[in-house]
């Protein structure tokens, strides 16, 4: 299984909501969801990790012919947020990917203040789906509404504090303590310029070595 992958991005298409990634000798075809066209177009011929979802879809309406996809995703996060997304009655892949056209991390405080006519503002989301939504999701997406929550005077994480931040919630690390401790490295140290750098930082810290 595909768990990520790092290409040059050569194209997008803003309608199918999808991108080529160029991974040297191949050139994959990703769906992307729509929250995510808008950052990625600003990334053209640069090279980018996604973090990736493979599926097989019906292509036929017996469904006796799948077709393999791959979703990419920029943070890891955002994989595990659709995830718990697409277990919602109603709600299949593709709706899901047409449907999160906002940063996750608004959808997701959304949800947890169950305001479901916020959520009837998302494409192909109505007034029954926003409430089944909130019914089986609140309570569950709290960590992905943090970066929602942040103090308006507080700068959001840039994008070396972001890989920081994936690889701490990998290590096990609850995003709160994560995103306290990077914030607390950036400031301590005015010299880390690369991911590495700031984890090792970040759990000086932790240690009380700092």
């Amino acid at each position: 299984m595909i768990a990520r992958m790092t290409g040059t991005l050569i194209e997008l298409d803003t309608d199918a909501n999808t991108v080529l990634l160029d991974v040297e000798p191949l050139a994959y075809e990703l769906l992307v969801p729509g929250y995510a066209i808008s950052d990625l177009s600003q990334n053209l011929n640069r090279t980018i990790t996604l973090y990736c979802l493979e599926y097989h879809e019906s292509a036929g309406a017996a469904g006796s012919n799948l077709i393999p996809r791959i979703i990419g995703f920029p943070q890891a996060g955002d994989k595990a947020f659709f995830q718990q997304f697409i277990k919602v009655k109603g709600i299949g892949i593709r709706k899901a990917l047409r449907a999160l056209t906002k940063p996750l991390a608004d959808i997701a405080a959304t949800i947890e203040q169950g305001d479901a006519k916020m959520l009837t503002t998302l494409p192909e989301i109505g007034k029954r789906t926003a409430e089944l939504i909130i019914a089986e999701l609140k309570g569950k997406v709290s960590d992905f509404a943090l970066d929602a929550a942040r103090p308006a005077d507080e700068p959001p994480l840039n994008a070396i504090q972001r890989e920081a931040l994936e690889i701490l919630l990998q290590l096990g690390e609850r995003r709160t303590e994560a995103e306290d401790l990077l914030t607390r490295a950036a400031r301590v140290f005015d010299e880390l310029d690369s991911t590495d750098a700031l984890v090792q930082a970040a759990y000086r810290l932790k240690a009380g070595s700092i």
